[in-house]
């Protein structure tokens, strides 16, 4: 049962490069395909997303486990900004702040899955997951020698 969270725990960053790549890859096939034009609180969240998927990227090809500290910053603070676009399209007192006045309206809908599923909030998930992914990420200083190693 334990060494079910070694394997889990080594495979941290590959993980989250997966969930950085998806969610890149996600944001370029709504605005590029789909025609969605991004408002500027996705432009934000984009900002902080697309280099997680370059740095996890490198991170996980040369099993590099002290990114963590340049990622979790990148993570929380998308996911405050995802939270915010996502209370500003869900609750109508938020909509009063219009943090977007040019261009698209940050409150508009694009997709609206189930009635909860916004793309803010496939990126408010996106950006958790990558957080709580790198806190289970082991650092290399904590790192014990695994036996027959």
């Amino acid at each position: 049962m334990g060494g079910d969270r070694v394997v889990v725990r080594d495979k941290t960053i590959y993980l989250a490069w997966v969930v950085a790549l998806t969610a890149t890859l996600g944001s370029l096939y709504f605005s590029e395909i789909r025609g969605f034009i991004p408002c500027e609180l996705c432009w934000y969240q984009r900002i902080l997303m697309y280099p997680l998927s370059i740095i996890l990227g490198i991170a996980a090809f040369y099993s590099e486990t002290s990114i963590k500290k340049y990622v979790l910053p990148f993570s929380i603070f998308g996911a405050c900004v995802s939270l915010f676009h996502y209370l500003e399209q869900k609750v109508p007192g938020f909509a009063a702040i219009k943090p977007c006045t040019n261009g698209v309206p940050c409150n508009v809908q694009y997709i609206n899955w189930f009635g909860f599923i916004t793309i803010p909030f496939l990126a408010l998930v996106a950006f958790i997951l990558i957080t709580i992914l790198m806190v289970l990420t082991r650092s290399e200083a904590g790192v014990s020698p695994r036996p027959g190693n």
